[in-house]
């Protein structure tokens, strides 16, 4: 009864259309008066001590820095040199979407961001060279679920902070990962797009080239700087996070000379908006998952579960992405982390599954709710900026859904392919 009213009342305010922090911290409060009135008093301080936490400090930083690097015009000096390097083969132009993305995804983080700063360039670009503007528009959505995969990553900082492992190991092992979701979009990219009439692009010389290459330099050290500050022992990833933002401020007022006074008030209004929408979802989802667990339903779960599986790790591995699939169609990904974290992590544990391995499965399914409908933010964005109906964008998705399924199911059952680099800096 607990749960067919807490669940029931959340996704009935998720179909309103209300805020999906809204529908979750109503929810939670009604559900808390109904069943343990005496609980309200802890509603406010599980808010708040869920938002105060030192790993969650990277969060803004990491916003701030994707919001300089964008307005600095990295993406475009980023698009012009990896254009000028790939753009002249056949397929070129989707090469560089997915490449650019990839990188772009290491400044933001955030995968929304990497659509909206990349796509109102290379959806166009793509359709110029011979692209359906739909299909274009797809494989930048999907390009843009890496941005939450590749580090540095908003959604593994929260990972780390929920469930307390270390965000350095996590930012590690989304690297090959997202690798792989790119070569996979990439060629299911080539693959649907047999049958147009692609125009290539005038292969640059080394001149143009080297140019390029200066003019993005600095956009391309910004993740080398982060990942390296952090394995080298330098600094934590929250203050890879503020060195981030810093850089970023140094090279758009001194370097590039883009980032006018105007410019760096808007970047902080957009900055504080964006992280005061996270840091709203984080402290209402904890305080759904605190009600999942004083009214016995997460422990019901956990139990449920293990059951079902019988104790084989291959069988919960494959339950865990069932659920984080379904899950990721209508709840964002840092909801769906605090919210399914406290039941699907101690069995993890117990079944001897690395939390390591664990985070890089659950943060690759929910970038694939990146791009599934209902709630699929990406596909959204890249209806937006490319100007379609999102009827022909679901109409194109479902290859690059597949395409990301597959390499979901190798992270799952391979556990090397995303341990290799933790393991090798540990």
């Amino acid at each position: 009864m607990n749960a067919l009213l807490l669940f029931g009342l959340f996704f009935g305010l998720l179909f309103l259309n209300v805020p999906i922090a809204i529908s979750l911290g109503v929810s939670s409060v009604v559900t808390t008066m109904a069943v343990k009135p005496a609980m309200m008093a802890t509603i406010a301080t599980n808010l708040y001590s869920a938002t105060n936490t030192y790993v969650l400090l990277a969060i803004p930083f990491f916003i701030l820095a994707g919001n300089i690097m964008d307005v600095s015009g990295i993406s475009v000096r980023l698009i012009n040199f990896f254009n000028s390097l790939v753009g002249h083969t056949k397929h070129g132009t989707a090469m560089v979407c997915v490449i650019v993305a990839c990188f772009f995804a290491a400044i933001s983080g955030s995968g929304p961001a990497t659509v909206a700063a990349l796509g109102g360039i290379l959806i166009p670009a793509m359709s110029r060279s011979g692209y359906e503007k739909s299909t274009s528009a797809a494989l930048m959505s999907t390009a843009g679920a890496i941005g939450i995969v590749i580090p540095p990553s908003i959604t593994f900082v929260v990972y780390g902070s929920v469930t307390g492992t270390s965000v350095g190991s996590l930012f590690m092992s989304g690297i090959v990962p997202g690798i792989l979701i790119g070569i996979a979009i990439y060629y299911t990219m080539v693959i649907t797009s047999k049958g147009c009439e692609l125009v290539r692009q005038p292969k640059a010389n080394g001149a143009q080239r080297w140019k390029a290459f200066k003019d993005a330099v600095w956009g391309i050290l910004m993740p080398v700087i982060i990942l390296g500050g952090i394995y080298g022992g330098i600094f934590t990833p929250t203050e890879a996070a503020a060195v981030s933002a810093i850089y970023g401020f140094i090279v758009g007022l001194f370097i590039y000379r883009s980032l006018k006074l105007k410019d760096i008030i808007t970047i902080l209004r957009q900055s504080v908006s964006q992280t005061a929408v996270v840091m709203l979802i984080i402290g209402c989802a904890a305080v759904f998952g605190k009600v999942l667990t004083f009214t016995g339903m997460a422990s019901a779960a956990s139990h449920s579960l293990i059951s079902v599986a019988h104790g084989n790790k291959y069988i919960f591995l494959l339950m865990v992405n069932i659920i984080l699939i379904i899950a990721g169609c209508f709840i964002d990904a840092n909801s769906a982390l605090y919210i399914l974290c406290p039941i699907l992590f101690p069995i993890s544990k117990s079944l001897g599954i690395d939390p390591v391995h664990l985070g890089s499965v659950m943060v690759v399914n929910l970038a694939l709710g990146l791009i599934t409908p209902p709630v699929g933010v990406n596909l959204f964005t890249g209806c937006g900026v490319a100007g379609i109906p999102l009827t022909d964008m679901v109409k194109k998705i479902w290859p690059f859904v597949i395409a990301v399924l597959a390499v979901l199911v190798l992270i799952t059952y391979v556990p090397a392919i995303s341990m290799f680099l933790p393991n090798l800096m540990s």
